[in-house]
C-alpha cells in the first residue's frame, strides 16, 4: 500500500468518525416554544414518534436519533439539542402525562429518564416564608378568615433544620 493510499484511508476513517460525534444541527433552529403552546403541532410530533401519523423532516430525524440518544443519554447532541431535548420532555411529562407514558413504553421503559428529571425537579409545594410562620412554629395556612377560631388546623412547622 503506497503512501497516497493510507492517506485516504486514514482520511476516510476520520470522516466516518467525526461525522457521527453530533447528530446534524439542520434543525435547530424550530421554534420549540411554538410546537409546545401548539396542540396540533405537538400532537403531529407525538403521532410520528409513536407511528401514528406522518412525520415532518425533522420528526422523521428526530425518531430515527431518539434511541441513541436515550440510550447514550444524547452523548451526541449538540449542547442547544440537548437543552433542547430536555425543555421538550419536561414538557410533557408536566403538561402531558398520557403522552408521556406513551412515549415512554416506546422508547425509554425502564423510566430512567423520568425518574431522573423527577429527583432533580424543584418542589412545586414550597415550604412557607419566615412571614407566614408565627412565633410558636405554625405556618399560616393562607385563610385569614377562619384563623382565630381554627387555630388547630395550623400546620406544625419543622424547626430542626
Amino acid at each position: 500500500m503506497n503512501i497516497l493510499q493510507s492517506c485516504l484511508l486514514l482520511l476516510c476513517i476520520y470522516l466516518c468518525y467525526c461525522e457521527n460525534t453530533t447528530y446534524t444541527a439542520k434543525y435547530d433552529g424550530v421554534d420549540l416554544d411554538q410546537i409546545l403552546s401548539s396542540d396540533r403541532l405537538l400532537n403531529g410530533y407525538v403521532s410520528c414518534l409513536l407511528d401514528k401519523g406522518p412525520c415532518t423532516p425533522d420528526g422523521k430525524e428526530l425518531k430515527q436519533n431518539l434511541p441513541d440518544a436515550i440510550q447514550d443519554e444524547c452523548s451526541k447532541c449538540t449542547d442547544k439539542q440537548r437543552e433542547g431535548a430536555d425543555k421538550v420532555m419536561h414538557y410533557i411529562i408536566d403538561h402531558r402525562p398520557e403522552d408521556w407514558k406513551r412515549l415512554e413504553e416506546k422508547y425509554n421503559s425502564d423510566g430512567t429518564y423520568k425518574l431522573k428529571y423527577l429527583n432533580t425537579k424543584e418542589p412545586s409545594n414550597k415550604s412557607a416564608s419566615k412571614e407566614d410562620t408565627y412565633e410558636n412554629g405554625y405556618e399560616d395556612d393562607a385563610d385569614d378568615e377562619d384563623d382565630e377560631n381554627n387555630k388547630d388546623h395550623y400546620t406544625k412547622k419543622d424547626t430542626t433544620n
